[in-house]
């Protein structure tokens, strides 16, 4: 036992799946759950969370090792959070010390203090008076202002008010202020009302969902809101919220992409006077910790942000709302491989909140827990505004002649929308040029040499691309086999288009949207405004251009390629293409002006296309649902990928036949798997993948296997031979 008579019980960032038990440091106070240490770890030093405190371990006391030091006061993490972590390490069978790790910003992780950044501001030196600076009235009159702030101005503060840098230092250097440091001034909540711009009128529906959803205020709920595109559901989120800042509880908001937190953030802050903090990949690690602080400590009423912010702390939560429900952005690919949608339901569940997921397209998953009535489900089937929904047509395109992938009658109506002054949105979900290159003499085609996969020809600046593993490759002009020059671009990307567009359209500003031309800090801003200005343009882009925006003129939208998940060999492909479809859709017709979709497409007869476009979505995807009930696929059935890698070819597969013939030594009632299969994609960044799939009927037999499986292969020495990985719930095959 130890000298305090306890011990704790910590999680560290190491890929065991275990805890590990420390005496407490010798200036221990009050050390529990939540709270992070510095710890001893072979020959070195690791910053750990606290899980428990207990009273024996099974490590003999004479080797248990005593804590370095508690670097908080207060647990960083809160008991929901930090049992939601520990739960999702269980669910998942990923390590907790890593998960846990995952739940902290990286600054918290590398040890610092869970404080807020300080700031330099400039402070008045005593015995200092105006009318020393008479002759300088610019100088006096920044000096006076400093003296009206007794704590100091910072330079970002003294710039707003027009006082230049040179101005800062000249009063610097005559000894009138001094540089001093101070902790940064977290933002408040203001007393009062918390709207500073009135909520727009509801239609009938909207207000009949808004107030059922606000029958369960509190307790836990989950409900799916269908609205379709141009709906409202915005309006509905916002004025859910309002309720939740008027009882002074927070919200958080989890959003797919980066690219839509801004313009999110921006509605969001222009309606409420309380602080709105956005968490994202785009911001830098102290940035980072300061919005997860003034979340955790109450400070921020709303937190908007992408996948990670789902694991944010709250002080006082309210509800959470996932918009776009659907996105596969929401699932983890690497490393911990959560889904934030299911995490939100679960930590709702356990703080006792409700969660608000919204769609216009959901996913299988929760309509089908919408039927099932676990979910509540709430139908917006009308466009806000006196908005119509756009009228679809499939373009048949066989034998038809195409400049770089479009058709003559596209070309036709893409011109008439131009000369009434309207917007056109042309979609494409191929970036580049050119999906490949390919000599003319031999039939030579450019492949990555560390994927399975063809280079993507680029031409600002011109490069081959893979966009698998990010190889970057310079363009040389000639066959990788024969050294000709007679080299042609196979088919079209986003980049081909544009300049196709341009050559056609050359009196129109062609507008490009993918992630290569917004790569620039505020390049997708800039293009939005100028849209925005509702001048006739061109959109070209891929899914970037699918979600959340709203364009007000744009009354075509053409997709290029409507067939793209026809075929696919993921059981997911024809919902994906039918969710993103209708995104994409719904761009059009979102104001006064009618909307129309042109779909270029070879098969024009497509049963599932002719569904989507011809009944509403929800009908589509009960047929959808009912091929996955025969097909035994989830929703009703639950997967597992257990994926492995390897430098060299073959040892991924005979690793994961070893797994598959330890499996069958027992029995697991309830339980199939299916493989070793190479992966869709065998080889990627240089290594050679393949997949186990364990599956059945329930969830409940399936953790057992798993949670001895990933012990067995933890101490098992042929799995250190290559890279493995379990992915509960995988959304993806490859």
């Amino acid at each position: 036992m130890s000298r305090s008579g306890w011990l704790l019980r910590v999680a560290l960032p190491s890929p065991l799946r275990r805890y590990f038990d420390y005496l407490p440091p010798e200036t221990a106070a009050s050390i529990g759950p939540g709270q992070r240490l510095r710890v001893p770890f072979g020959r070195r030093q690791l910053i750990g969370v606290v899980v428990d405190r207990v009273d024996q371990s099974d490590v003999p006391e004479n080797k248990l090792r005593a804590a370095l030091e508690c670097l908080d006061e207060q647990p960083v993490l809160p008991l929901p959070l930090l049992e939601l972590a520990l739960w999702s390490a269980s669910y998942y069978h990923y390590p907790p010390g890593e998960v846990l790790a995952t739940f902290l910003p990286v600054l918290l992780r590398q040890g610092e203090a869970a404080e807020f950044r300080s700031e330099h501001c400039w402070v008045v030196n005593d015995g200092v008076e105006p009318d020393q600076l008479k002759n300088a009235p610019r100088q006096q009159a920044l000096l006076q202002l400093l003296m009206q702030h007794p704590h100091g101005l910072a330079d970002e503060a003294l710039r707003a008010q027009q006082f230049s840098s040179a101005l800062v230092r000249a009063l610097h250097d005559r000894g009138f202020i001094s540089r001093q440091e101070r902790p940064m001034e977290p933002l408040h909540w203001p007393e009062g009302d918390p709207l500073q711009q009135s909520p727009l009128p509801l239609n009938e529906q909207q207000q009949q969902v808004l107030d059922q959803l606000n029958e369960n205020q509190t307790g836990f709920s989950c409900s799916l809101l269908q609205g379709v595109t141009g709906s409202g559901k915005t309006e509905v989120y916002l004025q859910l919220i309002e309720a939740q800042l008027r009882q002074g509880r927070q919200s958080l908001v989890l959003v797919p992409e980066i690219g839509l937190t801004p313009q999110t953030v921006s509605r969001f802050r222009a309606r409420f006077r309380v602080p709105v903090v956005a968490l994202h990949s785009g911001l830098n690690d102290r940035e980072r910790l300061d919005a997860w602080l003034q979340a955790g400590r109450g400070m921020a009423g709303i937190v908007i942000g992408t996948r990670s912010a789902v694991l944010t702390p709250l002080a006082r939560p309210g509800m959470i709302v996932i918009d776009e429900e659907h996105d596969g952005s929401f699932k983890q690919q690497e490393g911990f491989r959560y889904s934030a949608r299911d995490l939100a339901v679960m930590r709702a569940q356990r703080e006792q909140i409700p969660v608000l997921l919204g769609s216009a397209t959901p996913s299988l998953e929760s309509l089908h827990n919408a039927i099932e009535g676990r979910y509540r489900w709430l139908k917006l089937s009308q466009r806000a505004g006196g908005a119509r929904a756009p009228s679809f047509e499939l373009l048949d395109i066989c034998h038809q002649p195409l400049d770089e992938g479009l058709s003559e009658p596209l070309i036709q109506r893409i011109g008439l929308h131009l000369a009434r002054n309207e917007q056109v949105l042309v979609f494409l979900n191929r970036r580049g040029f050119a999906p490949s290159l390919m000599c003319h003499d031999c039939g030579w085609v450019a492949d990555c040499p560390q994927c399975d996969a063809r280079l993507t020809l680029h031409r600002s600046p011109a490069r081959l691309h893979c966009h698998h593993c990010d190889l970057q490759l310079p363009l040389t002009g000639r066959c990788g086999e024969c050294n000709s020059t007679d080299l042609n671009a196979q088919g079209a990307g986003t980049e081909r288009t544009e300049a196709t567009l341009q050559r056609l359209f050359e009196n129109y500003p062609v507008l490009r949207v993918d992630r290569d031309s917004t790569q620039r800090k505020h390049a997708l801003q800039k293009i939005l405004e100028q849209v925005n200005e509702g001048g006739p343009c061109i959109l070209v882009g891929t899914q970037m251009l699918a979600k959340g925006h709203h364009f007000p003129k744009v009354t075509l939208v053409a997709i290029l390629d409507a067939d793209g998940g026809l075929f696919s060999a993921d059981f997911r492909g024809m919902e994906k293409t039918a969710q993103l479809v209708l995104q994409v859709a719904g761009r059009a017709g979102r104001a006064e002006h009618p909307g129309h979709v042109i779909m270029q497409t070879h098969h024009a007869e497509h049963p599932r296309l002719r569904s989507l476009i011809e009944q509403d979505y929800t009908e589509f995807a009960r047929q959808e649902l009912s091929d996955r009930r025969l097909a035994k696929l989830p929703p009703y059935r639950y997967l597992v990928m257990l994926r492995a890698e390897a430098v060299a070819q073959g040892r991924a597969e005979i690793f994961l036949q070893w797994v598959r013939e330890l499996i069958e030594q027992h029995d697991w009632p309830g339980v199939s798997w299916l493989g070793p299969l190479p992966s869709p994609m065998e080889k990627r960044a240089g290594r050679y993948r393949a997949q186990l799939l364990i599956e059945a009927d329930q969830r409940k037999p399936l953790h057992p296997l798993l949670s001895w499986l990933s012990r067995t292969l933890e101490e098992w020495p042929q799995a250190r031979k290559v890279r493995w990985s379990l992915d509960v719930d995988p959304i993806d095959n490859f």
